[in-house]
């Protein structure tokens, strides 16, 4: 819970680095802000539980992926099979081009949905273009909302690493592969 001076009625809740942050004007009662704390956490379960239901499982994910490969790739990259997996902590997605699969971070379940199509495009990529060559980005381009959700992905590892990148992170294009 963080309060401000210069906040006079407004309250705003989100996640930062797996903490909820719930921001209240200062001048709140203690009766208040616990009031709202409450009100504000169950808001965002609610919504971030209606992402996860709306990104679905891996039938689901698998759906998309060639919904995607379809608009925006001529339906020439095919995936053996796309899943969550919750063993990727350093990167969103990761594809192995010799059998075709494709897994997701469940990191991207609280995520909008066009950054979670943006690394399903990325991915769906590596099936036409196993390196980050020319032509690779030229695939992922073709996503209209592409540049908007690496924005979003470039700003949640800044605002992981507090503005410092680590020395041993990755590289940007290495976060999605």
């Amino acid at each position: 819970m963080r309060r401000s001076s210069r906040r006079r009625r407004t309250v705003t809740a989100y996640r930062e680095s797996g903490r909820t942050v719930v921001l209240i004007p200062a001048a709140f009662s203690p009766a208040e802000e616990r009031r709202w704390v409450a009100q504000m956490v169950a808001k965002l379960q609610t919504r971030e539980e209606r992402r996860r239901r709306s990104l679905g499982g891996d039938d689901e994910l698998m759906a998309r992926a060639r919904a995607l490969s379809e608009a925006h790739l001529d339906g020439v990259p095919q995936p053996v099979s796309v899943r969550w997996v919750d063993n990727q902590q350093r990167r969103w997605g990761s594809c192995t081009p010799v059998d075709r699969t494709i897994r997701l971070s469940s990191r991207l379940r609280a995520m909008p949905e066009y950054v979670v199509d943006y690394v399903l495009v990325h991915e769906l990529a590596h099936l036409v273009e196993p390196g980050h060559d020319a032509r690779f980005w030229a695939l992922v381009a073709r996503y209209p909302r592409a540049e908007r959700a690496r924005g979003f992905l470039e700003g949640v590892e800044l605002a992981s690493t507090d503005g410092a990148r680590p020395s041993a992170a990755p590289a940007e294009d290495d976060l999605v592969d």
